[in-house]
């Protein structure tokens, strides 16, 4: 099992460059139009070259990430955990 740690949230207006394939392939998998306040959060996952993308508004809480995740094989760590649970 793969580990993820936050390397950022942003609004989708301020996203660095780097990380817009991963947010638009996201966007596309979940049918969803992007809106420059979208709130979106980033994991780096651990032992990989690839990023997980979270849109912080789609979540009631920590538990649907986190399922979200072990279906992707990944654990997200404690800290990042609790910053998310911050901006849900």
């Amino acid at each position: 099992m793969f580990v993820a740690t936050l390397d950022g949230i942003f609004k989708y207006s301020d996203l660095p460059e780097e990380y817009e394939p991963y947010v638009q392939f996201k966007a596309t998998i979940d049918k969803r139009e992007l809106n420059d306040d979208d709130e979106i959060a980033i994991l780096n996952i651990a032992g990989t070259s690839t990023h997980h993308v979270l849109f912080l508004d789609s979540y009631n809480n920590t538990r649907e990430i986190e399922k979200e995740l072990k279906e992707a094989d990944a654990k997200i760590n404690h800290t990042t955990l609790k910053i998310i649970g911050g901006h849900l």
